[in-house]
């Protein structure tokens, strides 16, 4: 609920103070926001497993991102930027869809 809760007010803080993004650090967005999306469905989906513990959400959380990152930054510097952001973007679009259907069957008991 805390997850949903601060990514409901990260959203909102956004589209109020529309933030200006660094240019070297705009190729990253895109990447950190889908692996920020993956942990918190996948909180998500945890909690209504019952097992979410804050302590791994946390620690989920930012290695998601730090590792997109990381990954992105990696493929820059050896010219194959594009491809490893699309393979970043495909992996953790796989986990969001499928966090997403597991909450769906949580939510609707099917």
């Amino acid at each position: 609920m805390i997850a949903a809760l601060g990514l409901l007010v990260g959203i909102v803080l956004g589209v109020v103070f529309q933030p200006d993004i660094p240019l070297w650090l705009e190729p990253y967005l895109p990447i950190a926001v889908v692996a920020a999306l993956d942990a918190v469905f996948g909180g998500l989906r945890a909690y209504l497993d019952g097992i979410f513990d804050d302590k791994v959400f946390v620690v989920s959380f930012i290695s998601n991102v730090v590792i997109a990152a990381a990954i992105v930054f990696l493929g820059d510097k050896l010219g194959v930027g594009g491809q490893l952001s699309t393979g970043v973007i495909v992996v953790l679009g796989i986990r969001i869809f499928s966090n997403v259907a597991a909450i769906r069957r949580h939510i609707f008991h099917a």
